[in-house]
């Protein structure tokens, strides 16, 4: 696991003091795909090189009072030395990170961490995404269809303006099927439909991946169940260290406890105990909407007092 590299580093001069102090996991690159989502390319050679499919890394924004965040290694590039990084601005700490911009560096950067995909040649294997759950989804995908395999991918948003690497996934998946709630681009419906068609056809596929929020992961598992399909899936839960000590993100799997961070991220599907998963993940949910609408509120103060006064 590495924190930063020696190819991470790259003097700054401080313009007030002309001290030169070294910049770490420098951003290189940064876009913003939809209202709430955006891509970071960050330098961070090291983990560039050593990261594969299903791996993740923690951040933090700031040393000294910030929490730590896990975040799906979406691509990287070790001839270049970067690393992408998707994520959506949803609490305070998502919030400062889509602040920072281009030539900008994030304090502490740890990867590649958890077990990385088990990539095999099965067959047929359908990949389900669902919002942000298509950029952990994608490097596996990509890794899945490297391997021989026929790669069927499902993608799943609320809405058209939601979806998410819609381009990259084409260029991976023999067959790509887009599904939004509102109908607004591809088919009306849930990701589980097709799903289910593709299930009930024989052959039905060999393996099935499922990436995105919990509850669409649980009845994903459970259309897949019936059918006798594998099932995989990738956890997103708290965590704190991502070493397995803190317990934060301490999942039930097929009655055993599991830690996330070192055990997972992906775990057996049908295993799972989503509903046990979704009631931890909610105690923090009064606080994270709280930080998402006061960033949205200081935004709008902002906005009206730069407005020119009468």
């Amino acid at each position: 696991m590495f924190s930063s590299g020696p190819g991470t580093i790259r003097p700054r001069e401080d313009p007030k003091t002309s001290k030169v102090t070294p910049v770490m996991n420098r951003i290189i690159k940064k876009t913003q795909l939809s209202a709430e989502v955006f891509r970071m390319e960050v330098e961070a050679p090291l983990i560039a090189h050593e990261r594969q499919p299903g791996q993740f890394i923690i951040l933090q924004v700031d040393q000294a009072v910030g929490e730590r965040i896990p975040l799906t290694i979406a691509d990287a590039d070790p001839l270049k030395g970067t690393i992408t990084l998707i994520f959506q601005a949803v609490g305070r700490t998502t919030h400062l990170l889509a602040e920072k911009a281009v030539g900008d560096s994030i304090e502490a950067l740890l990867g590649p961490l958890g077990q990385p995909t088990h990539v095999a040649k099965v067959g047929h294997v359908v990949c389900v995404g669902g919002g942000i759950g298509v950029a952990p989804l994608h490097p596996i995908a990509q890794a899945l269809k490297a391997a021989g395999n026929k790669v069927t991918v499902i993608m799943g948003a609320r809405t058209k303006a939601l979806l998410i690497m819609e381009e990259e996934m084409r260029k991976i998946a023999d067959d790509l099927i887009i599904v939004t709630d509102d109908g607004s681009c591809g088919r009306k419906g849930l990701v589980t439909h097709p799903l289910k068609e593709l299930c009930e056809q024989s052959p039905k596929p060999d393996l099935a991946v499922i990436i995105g929020p919990p509850i669409m992961m649980k009845f994903g598992a459970e259309t897949t169940r019936p059918y006798g399909v594998p099932t995989v899936v990738s956890l997103n839960t708290i965590m704190i260290d991502g070493t397995g000590m803190c317990g934060g993100c301490r999942v039930t799997v097929g009655g055993k406890t599991k830690f996330v961070c070192v055990d997972g991220p992906e775990f057996d599907g049908h295993l799972v105990d989503f509903d046990n998963m979704m009631k931890r993940l909610r105690a923090y949910k009064p606080r994270e909407d709280a930080d998402h609408h006061a960033h949205h509120h200081c935004k709008l103060e902002d906005a009206a007092n730069a407005l020119p006064k009468a």
